[in-house]
């Protein structure tokens, strides 16, 4: 079950392309999946928020989440690699990727319910407290619980296929086998100390070896918000993430 979900996604992101005068280049999808009753789930209550969501606030007979990974093209990348704001080829890769996850979700959950399966499909940014800066449902989180990668020094998700591009899940009463998490970190400051390449990156300062400034980090996204307003929300920066060891790879597997 899990492949023929895997085909649907990939195909449906395909013709996505072809289909809805989309500008953004996207590779293949990574996939994994986590129990709903996963013990971590509740340790997200400490780790990122007393209100963050658990699986059943969403749907009470749900048994797994699906979580996926969908990664930018390299030229989408590349294009965010100088400058101070980001670019104008990222911030619509950005609302381009977000239109996409809300279509995707919507389309998985029919084909869901078509074999007698409820689901619910999670809104990209569910909840979003614009003082605390957390959202109640950390797509980074759910994704980690669900073996999608590990958090790296810059606090995103590295995942096999590094951690430029976007995260998305849903929740289904389908049950499917749990991804077994990493064993090891994808971080190779987290590994071994031998790279911060991110800190360097952070054109705000907010990102430091012992400690992250996430008002500082907002500042600059905010900053770009402004500047791309004309194509729509995309209170986005992600210089810490491009041009570093962890792009488009896990650089310690």
């Amino acid at each position: 079950m899990k492949n023929k979900i895997e085909i649907l996604m990939n195909n449906f992101v395909k013709d996505y392309c072809k289909s809805n005068n989309i500008t953004t280049k996207w590779q293949e999808l990574l996939f994994a999946y986590a129990s709903a009753e996963d013990d971590m789930f509740q340790k997200l209550k400490s780790v990122v928020g007393t209100s963050h969501a658990m699986p059943k606030d969403f749907l009470k007979d749900g048994k797994t989440i699906i979580t996926y990974f969908i990664p930018f093209d390299e030229s989408v990348n590349d294009s965010n690699i100088g400058g101070f704001e980001c670019s104008e080829i990222w911030a619509k890769a950005y609302i381009e990727t977000n239109r996409l996850i809300s279509d995707l979700n919507n389309f998985l959950c029919e084909e869901l319910e078509k074999i007698g399966f409820s689901s619910y499909a999670i809104p990209g940014s569910y909840n979003f407290d614009n003082n605390k800066l957390v959202s109640d449902w950390s797509q980074r989180h759910i994704a980690f619980i669900a073996g999608l990668g590990t958090f790296g020094l810059n606090n995103m998700l590295i995942t096999e296929k590094g951690c430029c591009g976007r995260i998305g899940s849903i929740i289904t009463s389908l049950e499917l086998e749990p991804t077994k998490r990493p064993e090891q970190e994808y971080c190779l400051y987290k590994k071994n100390k031998s790279c911060k390449k991110c800190v360097s990156k952070c054109v705000k300062g907010a990102l430091k070896e012992d400690g992250f400034d996430r008002n500082q980090c907002y500042e600059m996204c905010m900053l770009n918000e402004a500047k791309y307003s004309y194509i729509g929300g995309c209170d986005i920066c992600g210089k810490c993430i491009v041009g570093v060891p962890c792009s488009v790879i896990s650089p310690s597997r």
